[in-house]
């Protein structure tokens, strides 16, 4: 359908200034995201803050992934689309009070990129990925007025899921050195949380229960450091396979005509088994 088709006459009078056209450009929707959160635009849009829709773009970044996964261009473009577009609604919101810009965002960041790439704008030189890594955060401790590595820690957003910021704080730890030799001592040190973990539990003592948990996992983390794995995908493919696994146990149990429900666990590891084999 032509976007011609699409809006009202009144609709039209109201987005007057916006050319319709075949092809769009960067122009174009910073003019149609100003037209739809201006008097007259569109109620939603007007109603909107930061805090309103920030889950909005947690959500389309997520999406934005999943088309990576699936290796899908045409999903891909889309949702790209989708966290363009919470970007200019953000900048919008900040346009009208005054503060910045969809173009001062755009320049703060290729300001940026020439600064933290001295390799490539200086004279600092990178013959391969990690050395150019290695520029990158030299660059960007002397801009942000980072001395301390714990500085570059706690900068780390909470947000962040939590096995991907455990990671990456227990990266920069090992940048400094503060790490353990081999995947040996990784596996000692996952091997006491776990102990004192059970000693927490037959104390009773939630609290603490939940502390040495933690750091059970933060020291599972430790380990896919060094076996080069990201532990979220890790995660999240393990999640994956026990979701495809259960599957075929209930596809199995109503073969059986088992209810799972009153099965006895021998049962259950019995079907489980057999999903195993056939996964």
């Amino acid at each position: 359908m032509s976007p011609h088709t699409i809006f009202s006459k009144a609709k039209r009078r109201m987005a007057e200034s916006f050319e319709f056209k075949d092809k769009y450009s960067f122009d174009d929707l910073k003019k149609i995201i100003t037209i739809l959160r201006a008097p007259g635009g569109c109620p939603w849009d007007r109603e909107q803050t930061h805090e309103s829709i920030k889950k909005n773009f947690i959500e389309e970044t997520y999406e934005t992934v999943e088309a990576i996964n699936k290796n899908n261009p045409d999903m891909l473009r889309e949702e790209l689309g989708d966290v363009l577009l919470q970007i200019a609604l953000h900048c919008e919101m900040e346009s009208e009070k005054g503060n910045f810009d969809i173009n001062d965002v755009v320049s703060d960041l290729v300001t940026k990129l020439v600064v933290r790439h001295p390799h490539v704008f200086g004279d600092v030189k990178a013959e391969n990925g990690e050395e150019a890594l290695a520029s990158w955060d030299n660059a960007k401790a002397k801009t942000k007025n980072i001395k301390m590595q714990s500085e570059s820690m706690i900068k780390v957003p909470r947000e962040l899921p939590a096995l991907m910021r455990a990671q990456k704080i227990q990266h920069k730890a090992a940048k400094v050195g503060f790490d353990w030799e081999n995947s040996e001592g990784a596996f000692e040190k996952l091997y006491e949380e776990i102990d004192e973990l059970k000693m927490a539990m037959a104390q009773g003592n939630k609290a603490e229960t939940e502390n040495e948990f933690g750091d059970v996992l933060f020291s599972c983390v430790n380990i896919s450091r060094f076996l080069k794995l990201d532990s979220e995908e890790a995660l999240t493919s393990a999640t994956d396979k026990f979701v495809k696994r259960f599957e075929i146990v209930e596809q199995l149990a109503q073969e059986e005509g088992t209810d799972m429900k009153s099965a006895s666990l021998d049962e259950l590891d019995r079907l489980w088994d057999r999903a195993k084999e056939i996964s």
